[in-house]
């Protein structure tokens, strides 16, 4: 049998996508003076940094980056950010992942952050698969995509040309 693929965005989309968070986000924030965006290790820290380069573009706001490592495997583990909880303690934040897929790493990753007071609370993903085993939701996402659990999404945001792939 062979693997399929499909193009579910292409470098252009993901860059249009990539914008229209970012103002999805300076609205939700627009008398906020810092948000901080919360970007899972990898390609969800890849993706934050992306909506902060564009966010600084379109906004008087400084983002604050950081980066969140959660083991995807063991998700009850401690979770670990680049940043410590006074940096984010009474902001806004958006926690900022590439794929929703099941919800999990999504919502460790959430309850990380309800240890310390917060002015807001939102989540971002490029790709929302509908697949949740939690009651979990992307705020801002790039496109909602049901898939079968066989199939899996890879998602290229380094290089030259960024791409969603349905495999």
């Amino acid at each position: 049998m062979t693997v399929k693929t499909n193009v579910i965005l292409n470098h252009n989309e993901i860059n249009h996508k990539i914008r229209r968070i970012a103002f999805q986000i300076y609205e939700s924030n627009v008398n906020e003076k810092e948000v901080v965006l919360a970007g899972i290790d990898s390609n969800g820290y890849v993706f934050a940094k992306k909506l902060k380069t564009v966010l600084q573009k379109i906004s008087d706001i400084t983002p604050i980056l950081c980066k969140v490592s959660i083991d995807k495997k063991h998700p009850w583990q401690e979770v670990k950010t680049s940043i410590n909880e006074d940096e984010y303690k009474n902001k806004s934040i958006v926690l900022v992942d590439d794929v929703l897929n099941s919800g999990t790493t999504l919502i460790y990753g959430v309850k990380h952050f309800l240890n310390v007071p917060l002015k807001q609370f939102k989540t971002a993903v490029l790709v929302n698969r509908n697949h949740k085993k939690y009651p979990v939701k992307a705020d801002f996402k790039g496109i909602s995509l049901s898939t079968s659990l066989h199939e899996h999404i890879d998602v290229v945001l380094e290089g030259k040309v960024f791409s969603a792939v349905l495999e």
